[in-house]
C-alpha cells in the first residue's frame, strides 16, 4: 500500500491500520497449538476481516474508478477468497513470507552459483538446490 505514502490518502492509512492490527494478533498466536491459533483468528481475526469487505466496497463507490487506489481494492476484492483462507485453517499463514523466507538462500546461492565459472556445472548445481529446497 504505497499508495498511503506517496499520495497520504486516508483509505490506504485505514485499510494499513486494520492489516497491522491482523498481523498484531497473528504475532500473539504464531507458534501455539493450531486448535489455538484457529480459534484465536475466529474469535479476533474474523470479525475485523468481516467487517473489512463491506468498508472497502463503500471506499471503492466513493472515488474515482481510474484511481489507482480503485485498482488496488478492486484486486483486493478480486482475490477476497485467498486473502481470508487463513482463517478457516489451523497452520495456514496470511502471507508468504514464512515460505519465501525458507526459500531465499536457496534461490540467492542458485542465482550466484550461475557465475561460478563452469557453466554446466553452475546450471547441475542450481538445479541440484532447487530440488533440495522443495523438498
Amino acid at each position: 500500500m504505497k499508495r498511503f505514502e506517496s499520495e497520504g490518502s486516508p483509505i490506504a492509512e485505514e485499510m494499513l491500520r486494520q492489516i497491522a492490527l491482523l498481523y498484531r494478533i497473528e504475532k500473539t498466536v504464531r507458534g501455539h497449538d493450531p486448535s489455538n491459533r484457529l480459534a484465536a483468528r475466529r474469535e479476533h481475526s474474523a470479525p475485523i476481516i468481516a467487517a473489512l469487505r463491506p468498508w472497502l466496497e463503500t471506499q471503492l463507490s466513493r472515488i474515482p474508478q481510474k484511481l489507482s487506489l480503485a485498482e488496488d481494492i478492486r484486486y483486493t476484492l478480486a482475490h477476497w477468497p485467498g486473502l481470508i483462507r487463513f482463517l478457516d485453517h489451523r497452520t495456514l499463514e496470511p502471507d508468504t513470507n514464512p515460505a519465501e523466507n525458507q526459500i531465499r538462500p536457496i534461490a540467492l546461492t542458485r542465482k550466484n552459483a550461475l557465475f561460478a565459472g563452469n557453466e554446466v556445472g553452475a546450471e547441475n548445481w542450481a538445479m541440484l538446490a532447487s530440488l533440495v529446497a522443495i523438498c
